[in-house]
């Protein structure tokens, strides 16, 4: 007897079932009848051979239009000649003239290999094949070709996309009874296949109609059970027990909005008051508070760690990098002034003490912040992961605020999470606008609130595109335009990919020339590096002007010195890798050059725009890059161009990512069980998912008259991706 959990070395035998295993993760057979078609080929539609590109692993449908045997250099060579009737595709074959007996012109078949490139001509050496039978000799009871739609998988060249079929067609065929663990109503309401016939006509479709339902019911079960595990997650969340932090008398924040010199927007008035009321409650606080670069989310974070201070707690900031850290800690105290200094002559009397806690600190120095923590003198910490080692304890840990939560893991924020008395209230905070369909499906457990405009007095930001590849001479006059910028007094950013180029120094100039020769050339990573190009640029285009770098090798102790010199206009120009894309405020920046910007996301280079017009001059930014005009990176940089709007860019940067990136996949390290759910294609039926979910968990919280349901769950609990996406 077999089920979905029968390992696949029963069924197809221990080779095959190691080759699964280890290409494609796929040990079980409820694993092998998830590894979906990519497409399918209809029998008598050929490939259309002119679309292949070198390189690509392809499975091609196609038929045999001639053979020929040749000799040559002690070698007997087999080229066989494929076509689709437009376009031909050689076959190449050394020392197995026994394959001319198989290989006859008219026959059709599946051809499988790695598409290479010899004398202009596109060929496959040594495929794998399948002839599908003449019409007059199929024995429908054994034919490998029956069905009409023949489905193209995922392949290796050790385990072509027929073989795959073939072991496909013995998973099934063990399947006589499978239980779906699909409530009836659920698929009689829409319509849907029952498992096992959607896992059949996925793999085996009888039609491209049956194939597609197939596919959309097993879509549907992706959403439907990782909504189920958000919804579970978020009633798990309401009902533990912890401390309301409403103040008795909030003098901490009343004081804070009195010293303010600028009113609250109406955006961030909401969120002022939803997080409030969540502070009030007596279960936890878990609210993501994502919004545009300069919206001013840290204003409201500050405010409700002010709030958890007012009512006796202490706050924590937890931030991914001390550049980061450092710039909160100038950010908050300035805003505080004498309410951030308590136990101080300066201090004030309603104030508390605000510490930075991070790990270029001496060890004396730790000691100290220690201690004050530990004791309650220290109300708001501001740290990276020297917050979460073992000698950081707290008094009263009421909230965890965390900065750019996709930079940590489940465990960091855990660790600082699990030094609380009790659950402590948490917020997390993000610059990079997020789809609600993302939202939805990856941080569907906590509550969201949003940060669209930005405060009165911030100055719009232009961007232009400089291709250099076609206009090489718009990067002098980008040049001359950051030396008149700096001679209005303003200061100028320069960011680059790299901080240096491993195998060769290289000026600014010898990057330009490579960059000239085209992509093949930026293929070998020769990138602007930051190292290079600023004592080029000090010593040519921009002599004269102060100059410093910033990237991430350097100490903590060099990055604050520098971030605190450009901060107080003491550096005109800061040429800097992407250390600077969160978190640095420094109003007097109005320019900001972005070299090789194609090598940057599109979310990414919009955090780094952000940096520019953060006071009252307008913003400029300049995205140089060596791309071909009619290129996708090019597109990217033009959309870029063409909006501030963070949602827009953010639809657009997913479109153009890995699904798995997105969803935490390629951080957790795991096989996501996500394998057919794109949140962009499928808002309708995410949509659909989470209306079922929130019924089916109001009316049996723990699925316990669904077992089939709730062992689903069980699983995808187990699930590394799961995990990652856990941030309780």
């Amino acid at each position: 007897m077999t089920n979905l959990s029968t390992r696949l070395t029963k069924i197809v035998g221990d080779r095959t079932a190691q080759v699964l295993e280890k290409s494609f993760g796929v040990a079980t057979i409820n694993e092998l009848l998830r590894h979906y078609p990519r497409r399918y080929v209809v029998r008598g539609e050929l490939t259309d051979i002119s679309t292949l590109v070198a390189e690509d692993e392809v499975t091609i449908l196609a038929q045999i239009e001639a053979v020929k045997l040749r000799r040559a250099n002690g070698k007997n060579i087999l080229e066989v000649v494929v076509t689709d009737g437009s376009a031909n595709l050689s076959l190449t074959f050394f020392n197995q003239a026994w394959r001319e007996k198989d290989l006859k012109a008219g026959r059709v078949g599946l051809f499988a290999g790695k598409v290479g490139v010899f004398k202009g001509r596109r060929q496959l050496s040594h495929p794998d094949y399948q002839l599908i039978p003449d019409g007059e000799d199929v024995d429908a009871a054994v034919a490998e070709f029956a069905g009409k739609y023949l489905p193209v998988y995922p392949a290796t060249a050790k385990l072509p996309s027929w073989k795959i079929m073939q072991c496909m067609r013995l998973a099934l065929d063990t399947q006589d009874d499978l239980p779906d663990y699909l409530p009836t109503e659920i698929i009689q309401e829409f319509k849907y296949p029952t498992l096992k016939k959607a896992f059949t006509d996925i793999h085996q479709p009888p039609d491209l109609d049956s194939a597609e339902n197939a596919r959309t019911r097993l879509t549907f079960d992706e959403a439907l059970l990782l909504q189920l595990l958000l919804g579970q997650r978020r009633i798990q969340i309401s009902q533990l027990s912890t401390k309301s932090r409403t103040p008795n008398t909030p003098k901490l924040v009343a004081a804070f909005e009195k010293k303010l010199p600028f009113k609250y927007t109406a955006g961030q008035m909401v969120v002022n008051e939803q997080i409030e009321k969540d502070l009030s409650n007596k279960f936890p606080m878990h609210r993501l508070l994502q919004g545009e670069v300069g919206s001013g989310k840290t204003v409201v974070a500050l405010r409700a760690m002010l709030s958890v201070v007012d009512s006796g707690g202490q706050a924590a900031l937890l931030a991914p990098t001390e550049v980061l850290a450092q710039q909160h800690y100038r950010t908050i105290t300035k805003l505080l002034g004498d309410l951030a200094m308590a136990g101080t002559l300066e201090g004030s009397e309603i104030g508390t003490a605000v510490e930075l806690l991070t790990g270029s600190l001496s060890t004396a120095e730790k000691k100290v912040i220690h201690a004050k923590l530990a004791s309650g003198q220290t109300g708001i910490v501001i740290g990276t992961h020297a917050l979460i080692s073992d000698g950081v304890e707290f008094d009263d840990l009421g909230l965890v605020v965390v900065d750019e939560q996709h930079r940590f893991g489940v465990e960091q924020r855990d660790a600082l999470r699990m030094k609380a008395k009790q659950p402590p209230h948490l917020l997390v905070m993000t610059a990079t606008p997020i789809p609600r369909t993302v939202a939805m499906t990856v941080f569907g457990d906590l509550d969201i609130s949003t940060l669209k405009e930005l405060p009165s007095g911030r100055a719009a930001i232009t961007t232009h595109v400089i291709p250099v590849l076609e206009k090489p001479h718009y990067l002098d006059r980008a040049w001359q335009r950051v030396k008149e910028e700096v001679a209005k007094g303003f200061q100028v950013y320069i960011v680059a990919p790299r901080i240096e180029n491993p195998n060769k120094k290289l000026t600014e100039r010898e990057i330009l020339a490579a960059q000239l020769l085209g992509e093949e050339f930026l293929d070998n990573e020769v990138m602007v590096a930051v190292e290079e190009l600023a004592p080029e640029l000090a010593s040519g285009a921009l002599a004269g002007l102060k100059i410093a770098v910033l990237h991430g090798k350097q100490s903590s102790e060099v990055k604050d010195q520098t971030m605190s010199a450009f901060a107080a206009g003491q550096i005109q120009v800061l040429v800097a890798t992407t250390v600077i894309e969160v978190g640095v405020d420094v109003p007097n920046a109005s320019m900001m050059v972005i070299m090789d910007a194609d090598r940057f996301g599109v979310s990414q280079l919009h955090q780094l725009r952000g940096r520019v017009g953060r006071g009252s001059a307008p913003g400029l930014c300049l995205l140089v890059s060596g791309a071909p005009e009619d290129s996708p990176s090019m597109q990217r940089l033009s959309a870029v161009a063409a909006t501030l709007d963070g949602f827009v860019l953010a639809r657009i940067d997913l479109e153009q990512r890995k699904e798995g990136d997105v969803l935490g996949r390629s951080q957790s390290g795991g096989r996501s069980h996500l394998r057919l759910l794109k949140v962009l294609r499928d808002e309708n039926l995410i949509d659909q998912a989470r209306t079922v979910s929130v019924k089916l968990l109001q009316d049996d919280p723990e699925l316990i008259n669904l077992p089939d349901l709730k062992n689903e769950v069980e699983k995808l609990k187990e699930d590394e991706s799961a995990r990652f996406m856990d941030k309780s």
